[in-house]
């Protein structure tokens, strides 16, 4: 067979191949609504998969209360076909002006929003289900007004569901979600959009359509997401909108600027927002507790009822184990614990934990479950929250079956360690924070030198929580170091600040120890014990050589630690000031270091008036060194010695007028907390 004759054979099995596949096409075409219906090429959009799911959906159950995801009846991804490309090089253009948004007047502003509005008409959907063109419109409605945003969101309620699972344009309606969070803030203290009212018209001859509401829009997106709650917490793509949803509804921070671990997005979305010019909605209403209209109060506890019967046992429980619905499945008990829905029999958590809250008798198959959740690198997540939220009575049921007699050893697994972490730092009284202590005892010194020092600080976070169990930690700190004589207690900060037994501390060549983040933290949570539980480290920094202590003061962990030591409220002042009194003459030196700067800012904060000119008077005399550094002309700021080499009086009379209201503020402080503690008093009494 000649050449022609090959290329004929295979052109006509690709042409049979191609038509067999249309005629498949044909037989599963899906018919879009008129207005959904791109006026580009038909386009199949990408396979979307969302990973195996790992847990398995009764689909044979007949139950219209139980929530399922019938394999036979799919929901598919949104596919509009393709975007024009004169539309998409003409948005690019406009990307570098979202990039910088810098314009000459505010009305320059209007004209190009609106523009890029009109040359857009009709492929709104069409951009969203774009890769490029949904992160342009997201841009976009940063400097977009109300009116605007309102109809891009009305647009999108004829196909909701396959939007919301759909990859690039879940970000878009994720986008609208928090600046509709921001309006409804607004709306709240009487205001409206930044743009002026004639921004929201569309055309200079056009009459403006009625749009619904923030609020309607939000409860019409509640009805429609409810009814497929439990597929769209198994979608990896929907399950980021649900919990921006739950928030919105309930009014809590979405997203917490001092903690980038409360972010609601993850690290790696976060990352593709930054290397292309993005920026996150940071107003401040995002991060603080917001004020929200009754109707959406109403809305999201019917939506809360109806998840909660509606999703069936071995849904929950797979979601417990699920890296996409275990999130979602977290923000819904927060919300139920803070309505008092969370621990009644059949709830959700009820559910998930295999009915242990209406039924707490022993359970092999339960038990074997909750054991492999513990070690779960997912369930341990799920069950970090748990211990958060529960109540005494369930904290203590979970403890006594899962935790008891297991705590060393679930302390030393790098994944169930967490869990106990959160276990000891929820301790609801002080009966259960004593016996973890006494249980975890014998095994703190393994924990503080096999880079387990967490579950250490978890029990010391409960200590200061509840106000008790000061001694037996300390006791238990002394026998994990190793510590045994009284006078082997003066080395105790030193011990804390390295992670070493005393032993191998006392044949230690001290000058080549490091510093330990966790022994320093540590230190730290000791000096804010209730009551004399910071003495041990006191007098343990007194019996070191002041030239010793003056070194820790250049050293990133140790100028932490003498910081706390200076800035801890349970500490009298007398004692600080014999800490002050080891760096007199040595003020300049630390404030030209980067680390003793901050310790040379601590110590003028709770000096007195006649303390801080001996500071001040110090600074003068080496300000040449001082003011060649940047750290020193900090701290030549703050002390504000300008202001008193001009006008002493001046500046001492402003001194004493500071100091009088912080005295002032703290009296007040003081009055106010007296009562609540004579009320315990009393109380406690009355039960003996």
């Amino acid at each position: 067979m000649g050449e022609d004759g090959k290329r004929k054979t295979r052109r006509g099995k690709r042409g049979g191949d191609a038509k067999k596949q249309k005629d498949i096409e044909a037989s599963t075409e899906t018919v879009l609504p008129a207005s959904l219906t791109a006026p580009s090429t038909e386009y199949t959009a990408p396979p979307m998969d969302s990973g195996d799911s790992l847990f398995y959906f009764d689909t044979g159950s007949k139950d219209e209360n139980t929530m399922n995801v019938d394999k036979e009846d799919k929901i598919s991804p949104a596919s509009y076909g393709l975007v024009n490309p004169d539309l998409q090089s003409y948005l690019k253009n406009c990307e570098t002006m979202l990039d910088d948004p810098k314009f000459e007047s505010i009305e320059d502003r209007i004209i190009f929003v609106n523009n890029v509005y009109e040359e857009m008409k009709g492929f709104e959907l069409q951009l969203t289900t774009d890769h490029e063109g949904s992160r342009i419109l997201e841009k976009l409605f940063r400097i977009s007004s109300e009116y605007q945003i309102r109809r891009f969101f009305s647009l999108m309620r004829e196909d909701t569901i396959r939007l919301v699972i759909h990859r690039f344009s879940s970000h878009t309606i994720q986008t609208l979600l928090l600046l509709s969070a921001v309006a409804l803030e607004r709306g709240v203290h009487g205001e409206t959009s930044d743009l002026a009212a004639g921004a929201e018209i569309e055309g200079e001859d056009e009459v403006r359509t009625k749009m619904p509401t923030f609020e309607e829009l939000l409860l019409e997106l509640v009805n429609t997401l409810t009814p497929q709650w439990a597929f769209l917490m198994a979608n990896e793509y929907a399950s980021h909108i649900l919990r921006v949803l739950l928030l919105v509804l309930a009014g809590n921070p979405i997203e917490d600027q001092s903690n980038p671990k409360n972010s609601i997005k993850s690290k790696r979305s976060a990352k593709y927002v930054e290397d292309r010019n993005g920026e996150p909605i940071n107003h401040p209403s995002l991060s603080i507790q917001r004020k929200i209209p009754d109707s959406l109060t109403d809305a999201l506890d019917q939506l809360l009822k109806t998840t909660d019967s509606s999703i069936n046992d071995l849904v929950a429980r797979g979601f417990t184990t699920s890296r996409v619905g275990s999130p979602v499945l977290q923000q819904m008990l927060v919300l139920q614990s803070k309505k008092g829905t969370l621990e009644q029999p059949g709830s959700l958590l009820d559910k998930c934990l295999l009915n242990l809250v209406s039924d707490p008798t022993e359970n092999a198959r339960r038990d074997s479950a909750l054991k492999l959740m513990i070690d779960d690198i997912v369930g341990s997540h799920f069950l970090q929250k748990v211990m958060e939220l529960a109540s005494p009575k369930l904290l203590q049921t979970l403890f006594e079956r899962y935790f008891c007699g297991r705590l060393s050893v679930l302390s030393m697994h790098p994944i169930s360690n967490f869990v106990v972490q959160s276990l000891l730092s929820n301790a609801k009284n002080e009966r259960q924070l004593k016996t973890m202590i006494a249980e975890i005892q014998p095994s703190v010194g393994t924990l503080l030198f096999k880079q387990r020092p967490g579950v250490v600080r978890a029990l010391l976070d409960s200590c200061i929580r509840l106000r008790a169990g000061s001694v037996e930690i300390m006791n238990a700190l002394y026998s994990g170091l190793g510590i045994s004589a009284l006078d082997e207690r003066k080395e105790l900060i030193n011990l804390l600040a390295f992670l070493m037994p005393y032993k191998e501390f006392v044949n230690a060549d001290y000058d080549q120890l490091p510093f330990r983040i966790q022994g320093s933290l540590i230190i730290q949570l000791v000096l804010q014990l209730p009551g004399d539980g910071h003495e041990p480290i006191m007098n343990s920094f007194f019996a070191q050589a002041p030239d010793r202590m003056y070194s820790w003061c250049k050293d990133p962990s140790g100028s932490r630690i003498i910081e706390a030591i200076i800035s801890s409220e349970h500490i009298p002042l007398a004692t600080k000031r014999q800490v002050l009194d080891q760096y007199s003459n040595k003020y300049a030196d630390l404030a030209v270091n980067k680390y003793g700067s901050h310790i040379v800012d601590a110590c003028w904060k709770v000096s007195d008036m006649p303390y801080k000119e001996k500071i001040m008077i110090e600074l003068i005399q080496r300000e040449m060194l001082v003011q060649d550094s940047p750290f020193g002309r900090i701290v030549m700021r703050n002390c504000r010695v300008e202001q008193y080499k001009r006008r002493a009086d001046e500046w001492r009379e402003r001194e004493r007028s500071l100091q009088k209201g912080k005295r002032m503020f703290k009296d007040i402080f003081d009055s106010s907390s007296t009562p609540n503690k004579r009320s315990d008093k009393k109380s406690k009494k009355s039960k003996k």
